[in-house]
């Protein structure tokens, strides 16, 4: 539109130079009475504007459908991507799997594990033991910038029982360099930087500061500390990295173990059960475990909630929106009234929704569980809009509540996947027959339309000067030729009056 408004801008200015230079005698002539009498500029202009008439209409007609092609177009994939992107939110929200809660929330927090549909029956759970890291801690320096000297501190990870320590040969030593007059901040900030499964921090008391090292959770994650010392350091009081050495077979008292690292014990339904971490993913079918306390000899039970009255809200604003897409659709291609009549792209958003109801969404469902929305009350009428059977999905729901809980994750199959592909298929602008395809068919067609509309102006201006040139010849042709004639009767006046 732009380009069509400087092109308009650029005929006009052209036209008022052509009028100024080329016509001024023509209407003064005109004005004076002594030429045609016809003003010749606005012969010019309305010949001009009669000649390109019907070619400048058709084309603004042409360019007003095109304008509104990619606007309903454009309408539609906003509304596509919005039904998946919306969808998307509603399974993210959970309230439509039955999500599991512990009734003592102090013993463990319950979560789904991803793309699980849960279950519908219930758990007992008893913690005896929770997972914890060992921890190493410094005797109190009597500095809080106590230094080191350099040197290296080498970490071994294993098992300890009391004072043996039995390492894990799968477990690789790990060694950090220690400079030359480092702080006990800095020490603690070389084993951090190191990533090995150890961190570090000062902790800061009454006494002084004290270097503390914690390990990961587990059993298997108990860890000895060998120093080694490669200078006598330049540093005035500074200590040696034997200071941090930690081995439970050697009686040291300069650094001690606080806690030692341990598995979670824990009983599901009466089974004995372990984990090196107190968060425990797939602990059972439908149930992840965060454990954060004990209740040793007193279970609590684990229950799941029923998504039946989200499921039947949720399918209803599912069936509500794609009817709203629909109706939107069909105004846009009917033969009478809509912009996208016979256009590929609507074409094709009406075809993938008819099929939608019927579509195998779950590829993997066992004989008797549903697999399509038809199975869960869905159906399509005659225009192409959708009905959806409560009383259907309720007996689903009754039937096969698991069945139904899978249709409403995030794995490959179920609605949101089908939803999705669909969607991202109608919308891709790699695919000429999609209505991202016929969008930028049509804004191309906008695009020529307006450098015709252009030309055509700069046609229509051109045209306009030219007959303004050649009706001011003849204008002042005529003047002349009036002229003559005045003068000719003047003197056959002048004669006639001599004769008397």
């Amino acid at each position: 539109m732009t380009t069509t408004s400087a092109t308009t801008s650029t005929s006009t200015a052209s036209t008022t130079t052509t009028t100024s230079s080329s016509s001024v005698g023509s209407q003064l002539l005109t004005s004076l009475g002594v030429g045609t009498g016809v003003d010749m500029t606005e012969m010019a202009t309305n010949i001009a504007t009669a000649q390109f008439a019907t070619q400048t209409d058709a084309v603004n007609n042409r360019l007003s459908n095109v304008a509104l092609q990619i606007s309903q177009a454009s309408q539609l994939k906003s509304d596509l991507l919005t039904l998946s992107s919306s969808f998307s939110t509603l399974i993210d929200s959970g309230n439509l799997l039955p999500a599991p809660t512990v009734t003592n929330s102090s013993v463990a927090g319950a979560s789904l594990p991803s793309g699980s549909s849960g279950i519908t029956g219930t758990y007992a759970l008893e913690v005896t033991a929770l997972a914890q890291p060992q921890v190493l801690a410094t005797t109190s320096f009597s500095a809080g910038a106590a230094t080191m000297k350099a040197g290296t501190l080498t970490f071994d990870f294993g098992t300890s029982s009391g004072s043996t320590f039995t390492a894990d040969t799968s477990h690789a030593s790990k060694t950090i360099t220690i400079a030359d007059g480092a702080t006990l901040a800095q020490v603690a900030s070389a084993v951090n930087s190191a990533r090995i499964g150890v961190t570090a921090y000062v902790a800061t008391n009454a006494n002084g500061s004290q270097l503390v090292f914690k390990g990961s959770e587990g059993a298997a994650n108990g860890f000895t500390i060998t120093a080694n010392d490669t200078s006598t350091g330049t540093s005035t009081g500074a200590s040696s990295l034997s200071t941090l050495a930690y081995n439970p077979a050697v009686t040291s008292t300069t650094i001690t173990r606080q806690q030692s690292a341990g598995d979670a014990a824990y009983k599901l339904d009466g089974i004995s059960r372990t984990s090196t971490s107190n968060t425990i993913d797939n602990a059972a079918p439908g149930l992840s475990l965060k454990l954060t306390g004990t209740n040793s000899g007193n279970p609590t039970t684990i229950t799941y909630s029923d998504p039946s009255s989200g499921v039947t809200s949720t399918m209803s604003n599912l069936v509500s929106a794609l009817n709203a897409i629909m109706t939107e659709l069909n105004s846009d291609m009917s033969a009478s009234t809509g912009n996208l009549y016979n256009d590929s792209g609507a074409k094709a958003v009406s075809r993938a929704f008819s099929q939608l109801a019927g579509t195998t969404i779950m590829k993997n469902a066992a004989d008797g569980e549903p697999k399509t929305l038809a199975d869960l009350g869905v159906s399509t009428k005659k225009d192409g809009t959708f009905a959806l059977d409560t009383t259907k999905l309720a007996k689903a729901l009754s039937d096969n509540p698991a069945g139904v809980a899978a249709m409403f994750t995030k794995g490959v199959n179920g609605i949101y996947s089908t939803v999705y592909k669909m969607t991202s298929a109608l919308t891709t602008s790699t695919d000429t027959g999609s209505l991202a395809g016929s969008i930028t068919r049509y804004t191309a067609q906008q695009t020529t339309l307006t450098t015709q509309k252009s030309k055509l102006s700069d046609q229509q201006a051109a045209l306009r000067a030219r007959l303004i040139t050649q009706y001011a010849a003849a204008n002042t042709a005529v003047a002349a030729s009036n002229s003559t004639l005045t003068y000719l009767k003047n003197q056959i006046a002048a004669w006639n009056k001599t004769s008397n």
